[in-house]
């Protein structure tokens, strides 16, 4: 690559950088002032990563701008250290998330899930008391269980309801307890449960308690934690890609400012 086109193109590319490091900012500051306090947990990371985007493309673009080759250095090592930090967080991910699936159930358009089936990442995390009381919290205060009666009118349009992983598990009991449903928020529990599952007797009917202590809600977060964490995953792969290909100009631009610096 030419000399001007590689200082050229990283002083362009960091710059444009910078300003998304400003929006992610920007981002991170809102979700702290209108978000509760189950999503304000999430601020600290976008902002720390608003931050350090923020820091290395200024860094690279003053390197650049400057012709600089000790910044271009520090750009360089920072960059490399972030490629290390996605690639090393990126097969942590693929390896938390590679065991667990649902299990059909005979009548159910939706899958059901069982704790046990996950990686032991999840489930220390999960019966962690203090981090599953402040999930737990978060989940009554989503409502989702208390919308299941509004979003569908009648038993009928409730059995053919295809529920997610964490309905499934949160909002009523394991199918194998055999409790009769009423309608998508109440069930029959004066009948006896069929299944020594413990969870037939965590089950409640009020909105406060449903099954958020029992160990299928557990395995529905976990469900729904490992198809998020695969989709982050998955855009770490292309954010490594593209970054590579940024550290590779950046490469190319600091060697060229060593050369006229040694020329000069």
């Amino acid at each position: 690559m030419g000399v001007g086109t590689s200082t050229f193109v990283t002083r362009w590319i960091n710059f444009l950088t910078m300003l998304s490091a400003i929006v992610v900012i920007m981002f991170g500051v809102w979700m702290s002032t209108h978000h509760d306090s189950c999503r304000k947990s999430l601020t600290v990371p976008v902002l720390g990563l608003g931050a350090v985007i923020s820091l290395i493309s200024m860094v690279g673009f003053l390197g650049a701008l400057k012709n600089w080759s000790i910044l271009l250095w520090i750009y360089l090592i920072l960059l490399f250290l972030v490629l290390v930090g996605i690639l090393v967080f990126t097969v942590l991910v693929f390896i938390v998330t590679n065991d667990g699936s649902g299990h059909s159930v005979t009548g159910l358009r939706y899958k059901e899930y069982q704790l046990q089936d996950y990686s032991s990442w999840f489930l220390k995390e999960l019966n962690n008391s203090h981090n599953w009381e402040r999930l737990r919290v978060c989940l009554v205060k989503s409502e989702d269980c208390h919308k299941l009666s509004k979003k569908y009118k009648n038993l009928k349009q409730y059995k053919l309801a295809k529920l997610t992983p964490m309905e499934a598990g949160c909002c009523r009991p394991p199918s194998e307890c055999g409790y009769p449903a009423v309608n998508a928020s109440y069930y029959d529990l004066t009948f006896h449960p069929v299944s020594p599952n413990k969870d037939c007797k965590r089950y409640k009917n009020s909105q406060a308690i449903k099954c958020y202590d029992c160990d299928s809600c557990k395995a529905g977060v976990a469900q729904y934690m490992k198809t998020e964490w695969r989709v982050v995953a998955i855009f770490n792969v292309v954010l490594f890609v593209v970054l590579s290909v940024i550290y590779f100009v950046g490469c190319c631009a600091r060697r060229n400012a060593s050369r006229s610096h040694s020329k000069g």
